[in-house]
């Protein structure tokens, strides 16, 4: 004989989502005198034991049932997001944007300057030539009388002399002036040799290392003066290509900074002999004369032929002022 279970289902609030929960159980002996309904196989894993009083499942209690129907509602997904508060996505105006990044306004202008040919553009941010002591001489004597810094060149012949008394300075520094008011000359090897003598008139020397100076601008009465060997000249052009060389920009540029379209400009080329100056001299006229302004007769060059000037030549140039800016 079968004995059917009754069912009863309870129901959670919500409408939305069943799920159905299986159980199973084996029914014992109902009555005396009555045949056991045939047992099927229990799941172990997935049953739960009807028919005990008391049987909490979670929240839910069952009782006796053999399978139970669970209604819960599935909350609503709601997401609070306002595209225009998000961080990222905020409206902004066009400076905002510009000022994300710093814009680098100098590298563009130093690049595009080696290609321009004007010769009204001033270019004072230029560097090829060096500026202020073309050599600097350091020294550290005590209980010194007195002493004498020479400076001499690699023939032997004196370019310079420094002197005192007392302790010397710290640093000596040199301008490239020579004792006869020219200009030393770049591509030549110099070294310098101090002698310092105390109270009993004892003396200590001491001689420096050979150096060669590199091309440098100065300022004299007249106006900017430049220095260079002829082959650093002819280097940078060759490097530069159809574009004008760091050195012929910057010459251009200070002689139209501080000189006016009349002012002479003379260049002095020397070298081991009269030809070689005289072609070194004209090619550095002929890349010069376009830059600036006044004509080809303002450009003069002087040739000069010199035994023991280093190979290439030298070159110095040097630009004049106007009289009513002379006075000044």
């Amino acid at each position: 004989m079968t004995t059917r279970i009754p069912r009863r289902t309870r129901r959670a609030h919500g409408p939305a989502m069943t799920l159905v929960l299986a159980l199973t159980f084996t029914a014992g002996t109902v009555g005396a005198g009555v045949a056991s309904t045939a047992e099927a196989p229990a799941d172990t894993s997935m049953g739960l034991a009807g028919g005990q009083e008391g049987t909490v499942f979670k929240s839910l209690t069952i009782e006796g049932e053999n399978r139970v129907r669970i209604s819960f509602e599935r909350p609503e997904l709601v997401i609070d997001l306002d595209p225009s508060q998000a961080p990222g996505l905020t409206w902004g105006s066009s400076m905002d944007v510009l000022n994300r990044t710093v814009p680098d306004l100098t590298t563009p202008l130093l690049k595009t300057s080696t290609a321009l040919r004007s010769p009204y553009l001033i270019r004072p941010w230029l560097t090829a030539y060096r500026t202020g002591p073309v050599a600097t001489f350091t020294s550290d004597l005590k209980s010194v009388h007195r002493w004498t810094l020479l400076v001499v060149d690699s023939r032997g012949r004196e370019v310079v002399q420094f002197q005192g008394k007392k302790n010397p300075p710290r640093q000596i520094e040199w301008d490239g002036r020579k004792t006869d008011g020219t200009m030393a000359q770049p591509g030549l090897t110099y070294s310098h040799v101090l002698e310092a003598f105390d109270k009993a008139g004892n003396k200590r020397r001491f001689v420096g290392e050979g150096f060669q100076i590199e091309a440098y601008r100065r300022e004299s009465d007249r106006g900017p003066e430049f220095l260079i060997a002829g082959d650093q000249w002819r280097n940078a052009a060759t490097a530069a290509g159809a574009a004008s060389s760091a050195y012929l920009l910057e010459t251009a540029s200070w002689i139209n900074l501080e000189t006016g379209a009349a002012s002479p400009v003379l260049i002095t080329a020397t070298a081991a002999t009269y030809a070689e100056a005289r072609t070194l001299g004209d090619q550095v006229a002929a890349q010069l004369q376009p830059l600036l302004p006044g004509g080809e007769t303002r450009v003069a060059v002087s040739a000069q032929a010199e035994p023991g000037t280093p190979p290439g030549g030298i070159l110095q140039i040097q630009a004049g002022r106007l009289a009513d800016e002379s006075e000044k």
